[in-house]
């Protein structure tokens, strides 16, 4: 499972497990499955201006914010690159649809992680300064933002659990528009996979404070 570039994440033994039995799933289904990456190519680049002008935009709506030095740093960066990037970065836009869209020539829905990891603790990120929270979230994460930065629709189904009981999630991602393949598919799954009584189960002690 290839990740754009600039952007790593060792992917978890328990997650690449997890999808490629959701892949046999499928393949059980009737669907054609195999191996392959889109060409990400320099999608990366549209992250970063449209990511840290959109925080700086939500800050500066807010009256009195008293934001943590992490967010301040890149409503910051937000206002000073950002926002002057972020025309750059939407004249690329059709360029890499193009080029992530290839892989629609041979394919009609893309099966990747969503996350790398499983679930973060509760504060993993509490206290970091702002460059280890981006780094840490990007390897957390590095599967599901080039989606965004396209604009192309997504779907996260639920594709079992680590054996502490964590969930884990799997991503259906479509063309441009094309919500109801990806829909169809995923109520597919949902009628074999039985989501409704698959569950984390309860935990033995609750702390209260």
């Amino acid at each position: 499972f290839r990740t754009a570039f600039g952007v790593g994440g060792k992917l978890d033994p328990e997650i690449r497990g997890a999808v490629e039995r959701l892949a046999r799933r499928l393949t059980d289904l009737g669907h054609k499955v195999f191996p392959g990456d889109p060409d990400y190519g320099l999608v990366g680049l549209g992250l970063v201006p449209r990511g840290t002008a959109g925080a700086a935009d939500w800050l500066d709506s807010i009256p009195d914010a008293r934001p943590e030095r992490r967010t301040e740093i890149e409503a910051s960066i937000g206002r000073v690159v950002g926002k002057r990037l972020l025309p750059l970065a939407r004249r690329m836009d059709p360029y890499l649809r193009r080029k992530v869209g290839r892989i629609f020539q041979v394919a009609d829905v893309v099966l990747t992680p969503t996350t790398a990891q499983p679930p973060l603790k509760v504060g993993a990120y509490g206290g970091a300064g702002y460059r280890r929270t981006q780094s840490g979230v990007a390897a957390a994460c590095p599967y599901a933002w080039t989606w965004n930065v396209l604009g192309w629709p997504g779907v996260n189904v639920p594709a079992g659990f680590t054996k502490a009981g964590l969930p884990i999630g799997a991503q259906l991602l479509g063309h441009d528009s094309d919500e109801a393949t990806l829909i169809s598919l995923a109520a597919q799954l949902e009628a074999v996979e039985g989501w409704a009584e698959r569950r984390p189960g309860e935990p033995s002690s609750i702390r209260r404070r």
